[in-house]
């Protein structure tokens, strides 16, 4: 099984208003970055959106590790998720799992992979979470226009 990297990002200017997010899978020293947005979105939406465009960017089941500066993409993963499901999508205060739409998707393009995931703290100099961020942020700024 390959072993990639994915490290993600996520911007919102407004958070709701225009975001972006910006994707860096790496394996054996090849990069291929990804971005993308929306025009009316928030940052937790473009943050968990960086990590399942990436993965659906493998063309084969990998070994991936998702490198973000998201406590939220990176919990989800990690602590909240398997919770979740089992409580047909309601948090353990039993209110409904916000952004369901994009964990059912992130459910259904991980299945084929073995996932770990690891929080870096953000606007740390992080090489490849600054770049994420370059990405992610531009991607926005273009949306609203600047």
């Amino acid at each position: 099984m390959k072993q990639i990297n994915l490290y993600s990002d996520g911007s919102s200017l407004g958070n709701p208003g225009p975001g972006g997010w910006g994707t860096i899978l790496e394996y054996k020293g090849k990069e291929r970055e990804l971005c993308g947005g929306r025009e009316d979105t928030t940052n937790n939406q473009m943050e968990l959106l960086g990590v399942i465009e990436g993965l659906k960017a493998l063309k084969e089941p990998c070994d991936v590790t998702i490198i973000s500066d998201s406590s939220y993409v990176v919990k989800g993963i990690n602590e909240w998720l398997k919770s979740w499901i089992k409580n047909n999508w309601k948090t353990a205060a039993k209110k409904p799992v916000k952004n369901v739409d994009l964990w059912q998707e992130y459910v259904k393009v991980s299945k084929s992979h073995k996932i770990n995931a690891l929080w870096v703290k953000g606007h740390d100099g992080h090489e490849y979470n600054e770049r994420c961020d370059i990405l992610a942020r531009s991607y926005a700024e273009k949306l609203k226009g600047e």
